[in-house]
């Protein structure tokens, strides 16, 4: 047990430059032991090449663009509440969370070509306005990068004209993938909640 060697052999006590001669003489071994841990803590950062992650020399930027239906109505919604806003916080869906498997579309109607679905949720995280928390795979079904998806965590405040949010990462084709989501809300249905919204989304990836 390297544990129990190492309170073996470590001095009880040290008392300046007149240290007992035993306990002196122990110092190399815990030294001794020191380096042989890091030196197996080294030998297990193993270097890879990216040839054999399948990843090429170069990175290249995407752009990609559909619609995105959050569908909150009717009997078989794609957005549904998982946990209800408090009362005292209704006006801006503070503390709501919403989860999703909305509708990718190529054109802003509904039953235009799918091209993958946004799989994750949203959070109200503002009291003062309508600011959520967007946690999000963008799924693809369509295409060359049908099985493949980009991950999106950002604030969307959607009221506002543009929203930013940034693509931390991704899966199948979108490995390593980084850049950022443009949101764009296309239509709105005060009455039912349910909305569209244009997403231009700039993307590296190898």
């Amino acid at each position: 047990n390297y544990f129990k060697f190492l309170h073996y052999h470590f001095p009880t006590s040290f008392h300046g430059s007149n240290s007992h001669p035993q306990a002196l003489h122990r110092r190399p071994r815990c030294h001794f032991f020191s380096l042989f841990l890091t030196s197996l803590l080294a030998a297990s950062d193993t270097v890879l090449s990216p040839e054999k992650l399948g990843i090429r020399r170069r990175e290249k930027l995407s752009h990609l663009h559909f619609y995105f239906h959050d569908i909150v109505s009717g009997r078989d919604p794609t957005a549904v509440f998982v946990v209800p806003p408090p009362s005292n916080a209704s006006r801006t869906l503070f503390g709501a969370v919403v989860m999703t498997d909305d509708p990718l579309t190529e054109r802003p109607e509904i039953g235009s070509k799918l091209l993958g679905k946004a799989q994750g949720f949203y959070t109200g995280a503002s009291q003062t306005e309508f600011g959520f928390l967007m946690v999000m795979n963008f799924a693809f079904v369509e295409g060359k990068y049908n099985g493949s998806y980009l991950s999106i965590l950002g604030r969307n405040t959607v009221m506002s004209a543009v929203r930013e949010m940034p693509v931390v990462g991704g899966g199948g084709l979108f490995r390593f993938a980084r850049g950022y989501a443009l949101a764009k809300t296309h239509a709105v249905n005060f009455s039912s909640g349910d909305a569209v919204v244009e997403y231009n989304v700039y993307v590296f990836h190898y």
